[in-house]
């Protein structure tokens, strides 16, 4: 790990990369979070490597000024600094005004670029034009009045002219100005005149309006040069101190800003409309796709000019989070669109395909938030990609094959044609047929579609679109032994369906060929196909066939276990759905293929929790600590909050008695500057009840483990206004005396493998971090939250996030950690 001198120097590096002077950057440097901010700046602009000062200058201003509430925009606002459309401080003024108001909602880009002025240019010209405009307007007036110190003939207009730019607003402030004098704050005048000439030169604009106030009042007087009094301060009466809700510090930064519009890149709805694409030969070929009118017409007909999108997920496992992002994208474009998506199961693999898989993917799409139109499958049109199979023997654009798997990869290789490829027509339908009736052994025979076998592109090598499988379907049941393949299937079902558009992940993009080919030669209806990046996720492996072997292989417990990204597990774990869409959002659309980082999830589903999980006390290794001057007997309950500091917080009553437990890692035998739990002799704060201090400890004399503490409390606290100690606790006492709390057990997860990207790791079984889930028994808590049921979510105050596992029962609930208040040491460390 570099050294802090290392680190500075790179930090330094950086900054004068960009322009700026060393004497700024050494300044920047001399703020540790400021230096965080800026070095994220230029990377979210893209100016590691680089930029002219001016931009630079630019870039440093929004590290310094962008406004907090709307951090999720920030790089919008640098495309537009970095492609020159805001190009002045003025501008950049304009925009934080406007985000400073819109916070982290939608941006509207029109009204944002009409606030920043962006295509906008003001030059000199068009300043007199705009003050000649005001001298004209009042004319009469100034001729009366005159200017002390640059009077204006009638019919003259000189640079003395800009003073009457801002007449007007010295009009409108007179009696303010007659009043206090040189004591009006100038700027809120210069405010008035510049919301006339937003873009004009401020020190013009200023110079202008300095003289327009002194030619009103006169030179200042002794009065106006003099200090002005101080102002009386009146003391409000001494209140004691209440504890301040403990807030975690945000060390990640801050999450990129999500596009105003996701689906932008996206085709438009209406590009459906034209097919641009081609399909090139090995002979040298072009077939041109394209919809033909009649084709398209039909289709319109059909749809109403409406989008058209699909989800089709194999039903051979649980869905992931790459899923959810699939999802966002056909859901959410059909959304944005006022479209309608199909929920469309793609099962013509009937082996690995079961039917908790299919309940699970209705089921966990509805909780994602998304309404499907229709749910098909693929299944529901066996009949008819049987009838177009034979269709396509008949047209001479397939035949029955014999060859093995293994013969057709060698074929392949060398660019041979299968030895059946120019069968007669007759002798296939009558043995497709056969393999339809179940004549024909299981591997001994496939259709392949006759496409170009000497092709670049192997989607085009003679595809199998037919294969025998005596194995019955969980959808269709036993009815058929043959079945189609994803190739000969998928743009069928979708033309069938008068998809718009066909949106899939870039693996895709070679079948792009093969997919035109097929709907050209049946004469159907083509959609648009669109291929966007998969979301990958460090730390994890996203891959169906993994996450099978995963849970197959006992390395995890089951679809659903809380260390695995698949949309059962992060339900599980406590994970809101509106947080993953948040993400989805953020992350974006693109073609570009990246690793995204996991703390990029948790930022969100931090940012949702937060607003909605109520705040309870809990302690997941109980230290016994003895109020000794309280009586043995004693019984109070203080008040607490589900969510303090907010409007309208519930209240609820929390029991205080002689014994109460705190986190054993809140003690320390010896105290240090920065630490804020409680040592010998040392005071602290219990959350919303009373500060103790610590008199003695008792030690096992075996271990030297701390078994036990005693202490003191100030039952006086609240009245006599005592000064609070700087450390704030979280605690659990006795529901009553002698009664010990519930306990309950906590499950604490870290990431699943200790490498950034395993899915790119031949040995990847053996990356598994030994330490991503560690169980604490004995935990103890309220008796309010005793009460939860399964799925309930809270903030277990400065611990996390935690939600009530499946696998609790009554009396014995089990809470998972959805995530840390701040992304954990163990994750930074796995991440470096």
């Amino acid at each position: 790990m570099a050294s802090k001198e290392e680190q500075d120097a790179a930090s330094m590096a950086l900054f004068l990369g960009i322009g700026l002077e060393e004497t700024v950057a050494k300044n920047a440097l001399k703020n540790p979070k400021f230096t965080k901010v800026l070095e994220e700046v230029i990377h979210e602009a893209g100016a590691a490597s680089g930029c002219p000062k001016a931009k630079g200058n630019l870039l440093y201003t929004v590290a310094s000024k962008f406004p907090a509430n709307a951090l999720s925009h920030r790089p919008m606002l640098l495309g537009y600094v970095m492609c020159e459309h805001m190009k002045s401080n003025a501008q950049l003024d304009g925009a934080f005004e406007y985000l400073r108001k819109v916070g982290s909602t939608e941006v509207d880009k029109k009204a944002l670029e009409e606030s920043a002025g962006v295509g906008v240019v003001v030059t000199q010209e068009q300043i007199l034009a705009a003050v000649a405009a005001e001298v004209e307007a009042n004319k009469e007036k100034l001729l009366a009045e005159r200017v002390r110190r640059n009077e204006l003939g009638a019919s003259s207009v000189t640079q003395e002219q800009i003073l009457a730019a801002v007449a007007a607003e010295v009009e409108a402030n007179k009696e303010k100005l007659l009043a206090e004098r040189y004591r009006v704050n100038l700027n809120v005048l210069l405010g008035g005149v510049t919301r006339k000439l937003k873009w004009a030169d401020g020190a013009a604009v200023r110079s202008a309006l300095e003289a327009a106030v002194e030619a009103l009042l006169g030179p200042k007087t002794e009065a106006d040069l003099a200090p002005p009094e101080p102002k009386k301060k009146v003391k409000a009466p001494a209140q004691p101190a209440a504890p301040k809700e403990e807030k975690p510090k945000e060390d990640e930064p801050s999450a990129p800003a999500p596009p105003d519009d996701p689906y932008a890149f996206l085709p438009k709805p209406d590009e459906n409309n034209v097919v641009h694409t081609t399909v090139n030969f090995s002979d040298g070929r072009i077939m041109r796709i394209a919809n033909t009118p009649e084709a398209l017409a039909s289709h319109l007909a059909r749809t109403g000019g409406k989008v058209v999108t699909r989800f089709p997920p194999e039903p051979n496992g649980y869905l992931h989070i790459g899923h959810a992002k699939a999802m966002f994208v056909d859901f959410g474009m059909a959304r944005q669109y006022d479209g309608v998506c199909y929920l469309r199961y793609d099962d013509t693999n009937p082996e690995a395909e079961k039917m908790e898989y299919i309940t699970h993917i209705q089921e966990i799409a509805r909780w994602m938030g998304w309404e499907p139109w229709k749910i098909t499958y693929s299944s529901d049109y066996f009949q008819q990609l049987y009838d177009l199979a034979v269709e396509l023997i008949k047209s001479g654009h397939a035949y029955v094959c014999h060859q093995t798997k293994a013969e057709i990869e060698v074929s392949r290789d060398k660019r041979l044609p299968s030895p059946w490829r120019d069968r007669p027509i007759e002798e296939s339908l009558r043995l497709f047929d056969d393999m339809r009736r179940g004549l024909v052994e299981e591997g001994k025979a496939t259709l392949r579609m006759k496409m170009d076998y000497k092709n670049e592109n192997y989607n085009m090598f003679d595809m199998i679109a037919y294969r025998i499988k005596f194995v019955p379907h969980p959808h269709a049941g036993d009815k058929w032994c043959i079945y189609p393949s994803y190739d000969y299937t998928h743009c069928i079902v979708d033309s069938l369906e008068d998809i718009t558009h066909s949106l899939c992940t870039l693996e895709f993009e070679t079948r792009r060929a093969s997919y035109y080919w097929l709907l050209d030669v049946l004469g159907m209806y083509k959609p648009v196909v669109w291929e966007y990046s998969r979301l990958n996720i460090t730390n994890n492996v996203m891959s169906k066939r993994r996450l099978n072997k995963l849970v197959m292989g006992g390395f995890v417990n089951g679809w659903d276990d809380p260390r695995l990204l698949t949309l059962a597990g992060l339900r599980r774990r406590g994970v809101p759905p509106t947080a993953v869409n948040a993400f989805c959002r953020d992350i974006g659309i693109t073609r570009n293929e990246n690793l995204v980082p996991l703390h990029r999830l948790e930022h969100h589903v931090r940012a949702e929790l937060d607003a909605t999980s109520p705040r309870a006390l809990a302690v997941l290794r109980p230290l016994k600590v003895v109020i000794t001057n309280m009586p043995e007997g004693h019984f109070e309950e203080v008040e607490a909050k589900t969510f303090p500091g907010r409007d309208g917080s519930e209240s609820y009553k929390v029991p205080l008695t002689q014994v109460v437990y705190i986190e054993a890692t809140d003690f320390r035998l010896k105290d240090e500057k920065d630490y804020y739990g409680l040592a010998p002799g040392k005071s602290v704060l219990l959350r919303y009840a009373y500060p103790i201090t610590c008199t003695s400890y008792t030690q096992d004399p075996a271990t030297g483990a701390i078994t036990e503490l005693a202490a003191t409390y100030d039952p006086d606290y609240y009245t006599a206004g005592h000064k609070p100690p700087k450390g704030v606790l979280n605690w659990v006492s006795q529901p009553a005396p002698g009664q010990d709390p519930p306990t309950f057990e906590a499950r604490l997860y870290e990431p699943l493998f200790k490498s950034e990207d395993p899915g790119n790791m031949d040995a990847w079984l053996e990356d598994l971090n030994p330490d991503s889930l560690q169980k604490l028994s004995g935990c103890v808590m309220t008796a309010r939250l005793a009460e939860a049921k399964v799925g309930d979510r809270f903030q277990f105050e400065r611990l996390g996030y935690f939600a009530v596992d499946t696998d609790s029962a009554p009396g014995a609930l089990v809470f998972n950690r959805t995530v840390t208040l701040k992304e954990s040491k163990e994750s930074k460390s796995l991440k470096k």
